[in-house]
């Protein structure tokens, strides 16, 4: 499939397998969601996303659920991919922060390059945060903050998804770093093959999309990037705007 964004890159993250096929009954207490899978099993997934999952969350969906080997997990089963609008989204937010660690190191997120390390959750910021990547080297050090995307409206990604104190809170801390003579970046990433931009949700969170603003006049760097979702893999195709 030719690439829609320019330019285009090969990264790509292999999904566990196998994946079983199903369809959602629903999700609800956040982290839960009844499946029906393929032979008319009923089984309760773990949900790995903490947000609302507007527009992915709608019962009769087709899903997508990996299958955990541990006999100890109390739900064997995770949600990993739904069909929302004719595309397929990735809905566990723990894939994005491994995948643009892999595009950094892999030199095809090129707005990051030049740092000699790469450490994930390293505590900082006078709130108590933990960013997603701390890059450090030649140029200095640089703080990212990986979002995972999911909402798609009126052609356009949309984040969040839900009020996001926490999400609030990253950009105040991005905002600090700046200040003290560090890069900050806001990273989000569209786990979806539609919408041609993101945007902040002013009519979800309006102050999440108040910050955003402030944090990008203040220095923040605002990157997004495509990632192409289906059964068998997330590729990285491109670069998208962020519009604010």
């Amino acid at each position: 499939m030719p690439c829609r964004d320019t330019p285009c890159y090969t990264l790509f993250m292999r999904l566990p397998t196998p994946l079983y096929p199903g369809t959602l009954i629903r999700r609800y207490q956040r982290f839960l969601a009844d499946v029906q899978l393929a032979d008319g099993t009923i089984v309760t997934a773990h949900c790995p996303n903490s947000g609302s999952m507007k527009g992915c969350n709608l019962p009769g969906s087709q899903v997508w659920l990996s299958k955990s080997t541990n006999p100890a997990r109390k739900l064997a089963y995770t949600w990993e991919l739904v069909m929302a609008d004719g595309f397929w989204a990735g809905i566990n937010t723990g894939l994005p922060n491994r995948l643009v660690r892999e595009a950094i190191e892999g030199g095809t997120v090129t707005e990051l390059q030049g740092y000699g390390s790469i450490r994930p959750e390293v505590r900082y910021g006078e709130e108590r945060s933990r960013i997603d990547l701390l890059l450090e080297g030649e140029p200095g050090r640089c703080w990212v903050e990986v979002k995972n995307v999911t909402l798609v409206e009126g052609g356009r990604a949309l984040f969040p998804d839900a009020v996001t104190e926490r999400g609030q809170k990253h950009l105040r801390e991005l905002m600090e770093m700046v200040r003290r003579g560090d890069r900050g970046v806001i990273f989000f990433v569209v786990q979806r093959g539609d919408g041609d931009g993101v945007a902040p949700a002013d009519a979800i969170d309006p102050e999440y999309g108040r910050l955003l603003r402030l944090a990008v006049a203040s220095g923040v760097e605002a990157l997004a990037y495509r990632a192409l979702v289906t059964p068998e893999e997330i590729r990285l195709t491109g670069r998208l705007p962020v519009i604010l």
